[in-house]
């Protein structure tokens, strides 16, 4: 009996929303049934401090687009997007004074964006969704948009950038943690506290806390802007993931059901 159920499991579709873990045909069959929206998750492979890992963005979009698919019910999505914008190399600047991070121009950045979401069209997603967790290239977005909707214009795909997911993840949550106490100088705008308590939230493991808790403040040289990591929880990330989660789930149905 054991034996009977676990050969009826394997033969079952996997229960996922990530576009890499199905098959072509089993993708198809979720579109024939309604699942037409697409998540492309975009991040990026930056410096945040000596105590959170390069990958920062990449995990966190990938954790935060998960949960936002599971929560609309008929979406899937894509692969990270890892590579973008983050400043010049020649001499470097901003980020890319620290080890590790890559940089792209945006032109190829805005490229790779376009073709995927044309890739995602021409198999039938009619929303395809981009969700960036950098506040670097926000305006990429926007343009890629605005173009690929002038392209789509009479047809059933459409693109969208919520500006919801960004602001929850950086205005919304800022006021959140003024609410409970902590103090703009301790936020931070990079790798402050802030940041830090959303990687505690939703990848623990790329966070130092060893020597988070156990190290002086750190500043601007340390890759730290702004802000004063020492006191981040996952407690404190778990309220900005919930708000992110919710007002980006509420902006996508508006706009699906707006169309």
């Amino acid at each position: 009996f054991l034996l009977l159920l676990a050969q009826v499991a394997c033969a079952l579709p996997p229960r996922t929303v990530q576009l890499q873990d199905l098959t072509w045909t089993e993708l198809r069959d979720r579109i024939h049934t309604g699942t037409t929206t697409i998540i492309i998750p975009i991040g990026g492979t930056e410096q945040s401090g000596p105590y959170v890992a390069l990958g920062k963005h990449n995990a966190r979009a990938a954790w935060l687009s998960r949960k936002i698919a599971e929560g609309l019910g008929n979406a899937l999505v894509a692969p990270v997007i890892a590579y973008v914008p983050e400043g010049s190399y020649a001499p470097p600047s901003g980020h890319m004074r620290f080890p590790g991070t890559i940089t792209v121009p945006d032109a190829a950045f805005e490229q790779v964006l376009e073709s995927a979401a044309n890739s995602f069209a021409v198999h039938g997603f009619r929303n395809i969704v981009l969700l960036g967790d950098h506040g670097g290239y926000q305006k990429d977005l926007q343009r890629v948009v605005a173009r690929l909707n002038k392209r789509w214009a009479g047809s059933a795909a459409h693109a969208f950038a919520p500006p919801e997911y960004y602001a929850a993840s950086s205005v919304g949550y800022d006021k959140i943690l003024r609410q409970h106490g902590f103090r703009d100088s301790e936020i931070g705008t990079h790798a402050g506290l802030a940041d830090t308590s959303l990687q505690l939230a939703v990848a623990p493991q790329m966070v130092r806390v060893d020597k988070l808790h156990g190290a002086g403040k750190p500043g601007a040289s340390d890759g730290v802007y702004g802000g004063d990591p020492r006191r981040s929880t996952a407690a404190l990330g778990q309220l900005g993931v919930d708000l992110i989660v919710r007002q980006t789930i509420q902006a996508i149905r508006k706009d699906t059901a707006g169309r």
